[in-house]
C-alpha cells in the first residue's frame, strides 16, 4: 500500500494512475498530500498509462489553481512600497509595476504536459487542452489549437465533445481558431448535432474580415434538406447581423428573400429572426412589416404567427390600416389557434384598443369574451388583466390611467447570444460542461490565490548514507563473502584489497563513449531490478543518484537452462516442440540469439517435411533449421535456429509446418536472454566500468566472473 504522505517511490508508472484515482475518490481536498509528490508526478506523466494521465492531469490542474498565482495578470504592482515619503518633499503617488514571473513548478507542469498533445488518446489531448486553458498564460493557450482541430477527424462522439469545448473557447479567444476556420465548415455527412456545433463556432469566429465568406457558406446551409439545421443557420445569420453592424442590412434583406421560400420551416424561422432584427431599427423597415402581414394567412407555424402579431401590435401606428384587418382575421380563428398565438392576439387587441378604439372596440370586446372562457388558465388570467387595464370602470381604479405607458412602452432590442456563453463557469472537458448543469461529483475549479503559498513545501529532502555507514556495510559484505568462499584470513584480506580497488574505481572520471567492440543492451530500469529473495539483494530507488553495484557470481548462476513449451502435442496433432536458449554466441549472425528446439513425434505415424513456414512480421529475421524429411513415431530430434529480436522482448511469431498441417507458434525471450556473455579479467572489467556512460537507463554487462549493474536512478537503497 502506498503512503501518499511520503514521496512516491521511484518509477511507479504502472500504479501512479490508480493511486491518484484512489486519492481523488477518498480525499480529493487533501492538497497537502500532493506537495511532496508534485514534481515527481509532473516528470512521470509521459511514462504513465493513458487513462492514468487523464486522472493525474485533472488533479494537477486543481492543485495548480491553489498553489500558483494567475498568469493572466501580466503586470503586478508592488503593494509594499510606501504610499507617502515622510522625509522628503511631496511626490506624486506612484506604484512600481513588476513583471509577472512564473513559478518554476508552474512552468514544469506546462512543459511536461505539452508533449502529451501528440497522444493518440483523445481524452489525454482534451485533458492537456483544458489544463492549458485554465493554467497557461494567454499567449501560450494557442499551443493546443492544432491538436484540438486534429481530433475533429475522429468519430462523431469525439467530435461532439471537442466541438463543445471549442465553442466555449472561441467565445473568449477568437484568434485561436480563426486560421482553421475551414476546418469547421459543415459536411454533408455530418450529423445534425455536429452541424449545429460547427455553425455555432463559425458564428463565434465571424468578424468584419471573414463575414462575407461565412455568409456565403450560410447561404448554402439554408438550402439543406435538414430542416433543423436550416433553421439554426437562419438564427446564426441573425446573430451575425446583430454582432456586426456593417452587415445588418445585408442579412435583413437576405432574410426577407427567404420569406418567399417554399419551405414553411425556413419562412417561419426567418420571420422570428426578422422580428428580432426589426427591433433595432423599426422606423426604417415599415415595408418589411407590411410584407410580413401579407404572408400571415400562409404561415402556419405558431411561433411565426405569434411573431407577426407582436410586430403588428408593437408598431401598429406604422400600419394603421393593416393591423385592424389582421385582428379581424384572428377573431374568426381564435378558438382554433395555439396558446402562444392566442396570447399575442389578446395583446394586439389591447394595443389597438388604445390607439384605434373606433375601429377595434367591438373586436377587442369579442376577443376578450372568447379568452375569458378559454381552457388555458394563462389565457383566462391574461384576458381578465387586460380587461381591467384598458376598459375603465369603477373597479379598475387608477391603474387604467397608465395602460398606454404599460402596453406601449418602448422595448429594448433583444441581444442574440451564443448558447455557450455561460458554460465557461464549468471546467472544460467535464460532464457538467457538456450538459451545462452541475453533475453529481463535480468539483469546482478553485480561484487563483492573491499571494502564492510557500513553494518550499514541494521540496523533498534526500537522505544520503554517511561515509562511515557505507564503509562499514561494504566491509561487512566483503567479509561475509570472504567467509563463505574460504573462511581464512587470506580471503578476508583479499576482500579488503578488492574494496579499496572498487573505491578507487568509483572516483575514476567517466568518459562519454562506450568501449568499442562490446555489445550492450539498454533496457528500462524497472526490468532488471532484482526481486525480493533471501540470497540476492533487493533495491528500492528514489531521488537522483549514481551507483555502481557489483557483486560476485559464478557461471553457475546462468543455469540450469529453462525449457519452454513451443507446441503442445494435442495442438500439433502428435507433434510437440520445446525450446530453450543455450546462451552461446549465435553462429549464423552476431545480432541473432541462438535457440535450440526439441521436436518430438508422439503420434502413431511418421511426420514428414517438418520446417519453418511464414513468419510475422514478414521482416522478421530468422535463420531456419533444415527441413526434417521424416520423423518416426516416438522419435525426437534437436535442431538449432537463430532469431534477431532487434534488442526487444517482442515475441517472434512464425509457423511450424509439416507436410499436411501448419501450426502458429511464438517465441518470446526474457530480457536476460538478449545479453551477451563476455569474458575478461577483473582488472579490465574495473577499467571499463569507469568508462560506462549511463543515460537514465541500465547498461548491463555480463562477465564470467562478475555481474555488474550500472544504474542511473533516483537515490538507490540496498536491502539484503
Amino acid at each position: 500500500m502506498i503512503d501518499l504522505s511520503r514521496p512516491l517511490p521511484h518509477a511507479p508508472s504502472l500504479v501512479a494512475g490508480s493511486v491518484v484515482m484512489a486519492f481523488e475518490e477518498v480525499c480529493p481536498d487533501r492538497i497537502d498530500l500532493i506537495h511532496k509528490n508534485y514534481r515527481k508526478l509532473c516528470n512521470l506523466l509521459v511514462d504513465v498509462e493513458e487513462w492514468g494521465q487523464v486522472v493525474i492531469i485533472s488533479m494537477l490542474t486543481r492543485y495548480a489553481r491553489t498553489q500558483f498565482t494567475s498568469p493572466w495578470t501580466e503586470v503586478r504592482f508592488d503593494e509594499n512600497k510606501a504610499f507617502y515619503d515622510s522625509d522628503s518633499e511631496e511626490k506624486k503617488d506612484q506604484t512600481e509595476a513588476k513583471p509577472y514571473i512564473m513559478d518554476p513548478d508552474h512552468r514544469l507542469l506546462l512543459r511536461n504536459t505539452k508533449p502529451l498533445l501528440q497522444s493518440r488518446n483523445t481524452a489525454v489531448v482534451m485533458a492537456v487542452a483544458q489544463l492549458y486553458w485554465h493554467l497557461a498564460p494567454k499567449h501560450e493557450v494557442s499551443i493546443v489549437t492544432k491538436s484540438l482541430v486534429r481530433l475533429l477527424r475522429s468519430h462523431r462522439e469525439v467530435q461532439y465533445i471537442v466541438l463543445q469545448n471549442i465553442a466555449t473557447m472561441s467565445i473568449q479567444r477568437k484568434g485561436m481558431f480563426e486560421p482553421f476556420i475551414k476546418s469547421f465548415y459543415v459536411r454533408s455527412t455530418d450529423a445534425t448535432h455536429i452541424k449545429t456545433l460547427k455553425l455555432e463556432i463559425l458564428t463565434n469566429l465571424a468578424n468584419e474580415a471573414n463575414i462575407s465568406t461565412i455568409l456565403r457558406e450560410f447561404q448554402t446551409y439554408v438550402k439543406s434538406q435538414d430542416k433543423a439545421f436550416a433553421a439554426a443557420t437562419i438564427q446564426a445569420i441573425g446573430r451575425c447581423a446583430t454582432n456586426i453592424s456593417e452587415v445588418t442590412d445585408t442579412c435583413l434583406n437576405g432574410l426577407v428573400l427567404l420569406l418567399s421560400n417554399r419551405d414553411e420551416t425556413v419562412v417561419a424561422e426567418s420571420i422570428v429572426v426578422i422580428k428580432k432584427l426589426l427591433q433595432t431599427q423599426p422606423t426604417q423597415h415599415g415595408d418589411i412589416i407590411k410584407h410580413m402581414a401579407k404572408l400571415f394567412d400562409s404561415v402556419t407555424v405558431p411561433m411565426a404567427r405569434a411573431s407577426i402579431l407582436w410586430l403588428m401590435g408593437e408598431y401598429c401606428e406604422k400600419v394603421p390600416k393593416i393591423a385592424p384587418d389582421v385582428l379581424r382575421k384572428m377573431a374568426k380563428t381564435f378558438t382554433a389557434e395555439e396558446d402562444i398565438v392566442k396570447l399575442q392576439t389578446v395583446n394586439l387587441a389591447a394595443k389597438l384598443y388604445l390607439t384605434n378604439s373606433k375601429q377595434t372596440k367591438l373586436l377587442t370586446q369579442y376577443i376578450l369574451n372568447l379568452g375569458k372562457y378559454d381552457q388555458n388558465y394563462d389565457i383566462r388570467d391574461r384576458t381578465r388583466f387586460i380587461r381591467q387595464l384598458i376598459v375603465p370602470n369603477e373597479k379598475s381604479g387608477a391603474l387604467s390611467k397608465y395602460a398606454r405607458r404599460i402596453l406601449l412602452a418602448p422595448k429594448p432590442a433583444p441581444v442574440l447570444e451564443s448558447a455557450f456563453k455561460d458554460r465557461d463557469r464549468y471546467q472544460l472537458g467535464t460532464l457538467s460542461h457538456s450538459l451545462n448543469l452541475k453533475a453529481t461529483g463535480y468539483q469546482e475549479l478553485p480561484d487563483w490565490p492573491a499571494v502564492a503559498p510557500d513553494q518550499s513545501v514541494r521540496n523533498v529532502e534526500i537522505v544520503e548514507p554517511s561515509e562511515e555507514e557505507s564503509s562499514e556495510d561494504s566491509e561487512k559484505t566483503s567479509s561475509d563473502s570472504g567467509k563463505s568462499s574460504s573462511g581464512s584470513e587470506k580471503s578476508s584480506s583479499e576482500s579488503e584489497s578488492d574494496q579499496k580497488k572498487k573505491k578507487k574505481t568509483k572516483k575514476a572520471p567517466q568518459k562519454k563513449s562506450k568501449p568499442a567492440g562490446d555489445r550492450y543492451t539498454e533496457i528500462p530500469a524497472h526490468c532488471l531490478i532484482p526481486q525480493n529473495d533471501s540470497k540476492n539483494p533487493t533495491f528500492r530507488t528514489s531521488g537522483i543518484s549514481l551507483f555502481y553495484v557489483s557483486f560476485q557470481v559464478t557461471t553457475s548462476s546462468f543455469g540450469p537452462l529453462k525449457t519452454y513449451e513451443l507446441l503442445h502435442h494435442m495442438t500439433g496433432k502428435g507433434l510437440s516442440a520445446k525450446y530453450h536458449f543455450p546462451r552461446q554466441p549465435c553462429l549464423y549472425q552476431p545480432s541473432m540469439v541462438a535457440v535450440q528446439v526439441i521436436l518430438n513425434n508422439s503420434s502413431d505415424h511418421a511426420l514428414e517435411e517438418i520446417h519453418i513456414g511464414d513468419r510475422s512480421p514478414a521482416s522478421l529475421n530468422i535463420h531456419c533449421f533444415n527441413t526434417i524429411e521424416r520423423l518416426e513415431p516416438g522419435a525426437s530430434v534437436t535442431v538449432s535456429m537463430g532469431i534477431d529480436f532487434s534488442d526487444s522482448t517482442q515475441a517472434a511469431n512464425f509457423q511450424l509446418c509439416t507436410k499436411e498441417d501448419q501450426f502458429s507458434v511464438s517465441i518470446q525471450p526474457a530480457v536476460g536472454e538478449l545479453l551477451m556473455v563476455s569474458t575478461m579479467t577483473e582488472q579490465d572489467f574495473c577499467k571499463e566500468q569507469g568508462e560506462l556512460l549511463c543515460d537514465s537507463k541500465i547498461i548491463v554487462k555480463r562477465s564470467k566472473s562478475v555481474f555488474c549493474f550500472s544504474i542511473l536512478l533516483a537515490e538507490m537503497k540496498q536491502a539484503v
